[in-house]
């Protein structure tokens, strides 16, 4: 028997827990229809903002894979799944009104599949930021993501992005949000802070409909051959590795709020049971975004098809996932003493000869 894919974020039902997240493969409309046709349940079109200096980074933009000895290789669906993906990045190169008027279109093709195409704004500065969401819920869209969290900021031009780090600033700025519109609004949070789960609860306190933690982290990685800079400057860094770092910040975040707030992770999934492992962190939807872009559309796919088994074999359904694991997890102080047991994971000392 077919398990059920279905989840809810708040007011929003979704058909299935994955959301292909915004990024450069969904800033053409094609890659927009091709990650619907894929089945996610929503996608993320690539952000804009009011900021032309955010915009011209598109074409200052450079990325690569780096295997697990931090060499280079090929982009492309047969780098190794271990692979780091590091980049600069922009925002979506169209003006603000032709990019909402091919939102607003894409939108509607999704709702007939029982998806949805969902806008993404960016902060630049707060008053553009909430004319432009006026905007998008005047055309007709579903439900508006609002990234204060990008890696970005301190290495973009000043007022270009923003990564925002204290709660009472994540307070005013959704707050001014939710008193701008209506719609379902999902905030992005950065991962560059010890404070997540503050970050989240302020969001919610303001009014946000749902928390998506955290976003790429941003790195430095020197290249031993040429000694300069990996891509030349810091990157925006992620890859499976960060799995379980998400599933940290989803747990921590979904114990001190509650079960009530729904959580949306993103950084470090890349198939089906990785989709499984976050929910059972705390998540009720997933988002998936640079594999796609590595590997193509049809990671989507393989994806749900893979979830899809897995749910079938525990005999579950997609919602009874979100926080399971969470309910298990106890302190250090909690566990029980195994005395000792640390001898067994240290090498053995030898005397070097000659001493």
């Amino acid at each position: 028997m077919t398990r059920s894919l279905a989840t809810r974020i708040g007011r929003t039902a979704l058909k299935n827990p994955l959301i292909a997240a915004s990024a450069e493969h969904l800033i053409d409309a094609d890659g927009v229809r091709a990650a619907l046709k894929a089945g996610a349940g929503a996608v993320v079109v690539k952000s804009t903002n009011e900021v032309q200096a955010a915009k011209d980074q598109l074409q200052r933009a450079e990325y690569m894979v780096l295997d697990e000895h931090w060499r280079p290789v090929p982009w492309g669906p047969d780098a190794p799944r271990g692979a780091t993906i590091a980049c600069r990045s922009g925002l979506h190169p169209l003006s603000f009104e032709p990019w909402l008027e091919q939102t607003a279109r894409l939108d509607r093709e999704a709702r007939a599949l029982d998806s949805y195409a969902i806008p993404s704004l960016i902060l630049g500065d707060l008053d553009h930021a909430l004319a432009m969401a006026r905007k998008v819920e005047q055309a007709g869209l579903r439900v508006l993501e609002f990234n204060i969290g990008t890696p970005y900021a301190s290495q973009a031009a000043k007022g270009a992005v923003s990564t925002e780090l204290l709660p009472e600033r994540i307070s005013h700025l959704v707050s001014a949000m939710r008193k701008a519109i209506s719609l379902p609004l999902w905030i992005k949070v950065t991962g560059q802070s010890d404070r997540v789960p503050e970050l989240a609860r302020a969001a919610f306190e303001a009014g946000a409909d749902s928390v998506v933690m955290a976003g790429r982290l941003l790195g430095f990685l020197p290249d031993v051959e040429t000694m300069e800079p990996f891509l030349g400057t810091s990157l925006g860094i992620g890859g499976f590795w960060n799995l379980p770092l998400t599933c940290h910040w989803l747990a921590t975040s979904r114990l001190a709020l509650g079960p009530e707030r729904p959580l949306i992770g993103i950084n470090g999934a890349q198939s089906g049971l990785d989709i499984a492992r976050m929910m059972l962190a705390g998540a009720s939807a997933v988002g998936i975004a640079s594999p796609v872009m590595l590997r193509g559309f049809d990671l989507l796919g393989r994806s749900l098809a893979e979830f899809q088994d897995y749910l079938d074999a525990k005999g579950i359904n997609a919602a009874d996932l979100v926080g399971v694991a969470v309910s298990h997890r106890k302190t250090f102080a909690d566990m029980p003493l195994r005395q000792d047991n640390w001898r067994n994971y240290v090498p053995q000392a030898r005397t070097i000869a000659g001493e």
